[in-house]
């Protein structure tokens, strides 16, 4: 494979997943639309690098670095950097300056980098200085509860918190679901009522909006690297 991708749950109410992957004879690769920003660090050829990547509202075109190895930390959604508002990196990012293989700078001070089994733990010290932090209304949403707020305050908090409406959230989420499963086996008619989508065109449009692939090209695993692990459900 040429980018071969583990993906993990997490226990923190700050993280939504935990990932690692590796590049091999790739150049470049189809991003997929989050709802989540993260956390990047990846090495290649002895140099480490570090970033910080936005939300993403669609599928495109992403360059990817032969031979690299990366690591990555996505967010819960609600949650932004103190320093860096979440709706200023949707559709982009930020590269963090001063890396080296064992720190990284970010909200003006040193960090060491993580490994995949240190991410909740860099996590917990950057939520405890207030490097990270999050709108508790949000939260609270996206857990199902209605808050003693109008609908509009929800939205507006919702937009300032994430860069995103509730509806993309949901409407992402739901996609990247829909490909998990395709990938899965799952025939598409029960993916298309699982998932509440009208009918067969509808569920192809968001995929090709979301995750720039076919049901088809899911089920098979063909349409070239992907910024998605279908191989391997999340596991905590």
């Amino acid at each position: 494979m040429p980018l071969r991708f583990e993906t993990r749950a997490s226990d923190s109410p700050w993280v939504d997943t935990v990932w690692t992957c590796t590049s091999e004879q790739v150049t470049e690769m189809t991003s997929v639309a989050t709802a989540c920003w993260g956390l990047v660090f990846w090495q290649r050829e002895g140099t480490a690098y570090a970033s910080v990547s936005g939300p993403e509202t669609g599928t495109g075109t992403a360059p990817v670095p032969e031979g690299a190895t990366f690591v990555g930390i996505e967010f819960a959604v609600g949650t932004s950097l103190r320093s860096l508002p979440t709706p200023a990196l949707v559709d982009g990012g930020a590269e963090l300056p001063g890396t080296t293989r064992r720190t990284f700078r970010l909200d003006g001070a040193s960090w060491e980098t993580p490994g995949p089994d240190d991410a909740e733990a860099l996590v917990g010290r950057l939520v405890r200085s207030g490097a990270v932090i999050r709108d508790p209304l949000v939260t609270e949403v996206r857990r199902g509860h209605r808050p003693a707020v109008s609908e509009r305050t929800v939205e507006r908090r919702f937009r300032a918190a994430t860069g995103l409406t509730q509806g993309a959230v949901r409407q992402i989420e739901r996609a990247r679901e829909a490909s998990a499963l395709l990938a899965a086996g799952t025939p598409i008619v029960d993916v298309v009522s699982g998932l509440d989508y009208f009918d067969e065109p509808h569920l192809a449009r968001a995929l090709r909006r979301y995750v720039g692939r076919t049901a088809r090209q899911l089920r098979e695993g063909t349409g070239g690297a992907i910024a998605l692990n279908l191989d391997q459900p999340a596991t905590s």
